[in-house]
């Protein structure tokens, strides 16, 4: 895969916001398929910056309805990245 198939887009949430600016933690979502050594190749050449940890978390897809019609949404994967300390902190704006 490439760095573009692994990282999928960046998750803007308060909670994600919140961690990048207290434990200076990135928050994506990443390919099912992709490892932990995929998506810190992938950040460290997407965004040029050094990673000091990566954390992953399969997400399951919800149950929805619409009317008497019932159906999940799709399963995904989520990846928390710390960037080491002395690194300039990119801006989601910059991807």
């Amino acid at each position: 895969m490439n760095t573009y198939e692994v990282i999928r887009r960046p998750i803007v949430t308060e909670k994600g916001v919140a961690k990048k600016e207290s434990e200076r933690t990135l928050c994506f979502e990443v390919a099912a398929e992709a490892n932990k050594t995929e998506i810190r190749r992938a950040v460290e050449t997407l965004l040029k910056v050094k990673v000091d940890e990566v954390r992953t978390a399969n997400q399951e897809g919800k149950l929805r309805r619409r009317g008497r019609f019932t159906g999940y949404r799709p399963d995904w994967k989520k990846a928390y990245v710390r960037v080491k300390p002395g690194q300039k902190m990119p801006e989601y704006a910059e991807l």
